[in-house]
């Protein structure tokens, strides 16, 4: 991975008991935003526990929040059953929709009846927009859809008891409307509800914000729609393997038409902060281990001065094994991709993941030794 030159914060010292080397790696699972190509997602979820691969942690926004609370909330051997359920119930299968996407390049006219109906079990028309965009309705009411169905939905997938029980940690992050700080939700440190869930996928104006103690939320990809900050600023710090799965394209031929810019405009908004925040991390990462490495020249009597102990403090061992997988572009896809919710749609993507998934699985790129100076360890994975 190129190298990206970058102002850095001093990095914050560590808490001594990160240091620990009996504490276990960790794996984690992180889920991109990207409406109907979750189902990407759940593929790979379904390759990495057939190999014997169940997370510690899931973290997501937007229907990775979805995803994630689907593994999190219910016992392992009902996560799968649970994702397909859901999947299945979100897909589409109308003749003339699989009729549209066979027949023309685009799939916009089979995504059509989407915007026009909605998705079952998911979102449908909010009878309220049809007064007109300017009538004031409140922001739990100001959108295109309601997203009640997703409610009902989600209180019949997750086990909510077992999701706070804590047997998976669960992070799901959205934006506050009125501050417009991002905000993660993690059951480490509350009782999480559906709320919080849809708060996560909330996003505008399609559909509503969710209040949340008071505070009205929206969609955590408007902010950052790759969280995989959450893991690498954990204190203390752990070892970990990462799995990031990822929907956007962050790379492609330079578009040479209006409807290629607006396909090519999203895959940007959507893509760009993650490697962003990596690069960042990486070299913080590499300052606290270059801080590690310098603590064990000085001379054992040195060791006790209380100068030596701050300046040690901010030292890491930890190694984050990082591995990107990025969902293949698909013939036909448009700027509409995200609502694709047909039937073949759904298993196209579904596959794709769970392909890819075993592929990184059979080639178990984090074994591999590690610089001693490297904290971050990243393995690209792109179909």
């Amino acid at each position: 991975m190129n190298k990206i030159t970058r102002n850095l914060s001093v990095p914050e010292a560590e808490p001594a008991v990160s240091h620990q080397a009996e504490v276990r790696r960790q794996t984690v699972l992180v889920l991109q935003g990207g409406g109907a190509l979750g189902a990407y997602q759940a593929g790979v979820y379904q390759a990495l526990v057939e190999g014997g691969i169940e997370p510690d942690w899931v973290i997501g926004t937007s229907i990775g929040a979805i995803n994630a609370a689907l593994i999190a909330g219910n016992e392992p051997g009902d996560r799968l059953p649970r994702l397909q359920e859901f999947w299945d119930g979100v897909s589409r299968s109308s003749p003339l929709d699989e009729f549209f996407r066979m027949m023309i390049p685009s799939n916009i006219f089979a995504n059509m009846g989407t915007v026009m109906r909605g998705i079952p079990g998911f979102f449908e028309p909010n009878p309220s927009a049809m007064f007109g965009v300017n009538r004031e309705v409140g922001v739990e009411n100001a959108s295109y859809y309601t997203t009640d169905p997703l409610k009902r939905t989600l209180n019949n997938l997750i086990d909510f008891d077992y999701l706070n029980g804590r047997h998976t940690r669960l992070t799901v992050g959205a934006v506050n409307v009125n501050t417009s700080e991002l905000k993660y939700f993690d059951t480490r440190e509350m009782i999480l509800s559906p709320a919080h869930i849809m708060a996560s996928g909330a996003l505008p104006p399609a559909f509503p914000a969710v209040c949340i103690d008071g505070e009205p939320y929206w969609d955590g990809g408007i902010y950052s729609n790759t969280p995989i900050e959450v893991v690498l600023d954990e204190r203390p710090r752990r070892d970990a393997l990462i799995f990031a799965v990822n929907m956007w394209q962050p790379r492609a031929t330079e578009p040479k038409s209006i409807w290629q810019v607006m396909g090519r405009q999203k895959d940007l908004q959507y893509a760009s902060r993650g490697k962003s925040h990596v690069a960042r991390q990486e070299q913080l990462h590499r300052l606290r281990h270059v801080v590690r490495e310098m603590g064990k020249l000085v001379p054992e009597e040195r060791r006790e001065d209380p100068m030596f102990k701050e300046l040690a403090s901010y030292g890491c061992p930890s190694v984050m094994h990082l591995v990107r997988l990025l969902s293949p572009r698909l013939d036909g896809e448009d700027h509409t991709k995200d609502i694709d919710f047909t039937r073949s749609g759904i298993r196209t993507r579904w596959q794709a993941g769970y392909g890819h998934g075993q592929r990184v699985l059979a080639d178990k790129p984090w074994e591999c030794e590690v610089d001693v100076l490297q904290g971050i360890v990243i393995h690209e994975s792109q179909e």
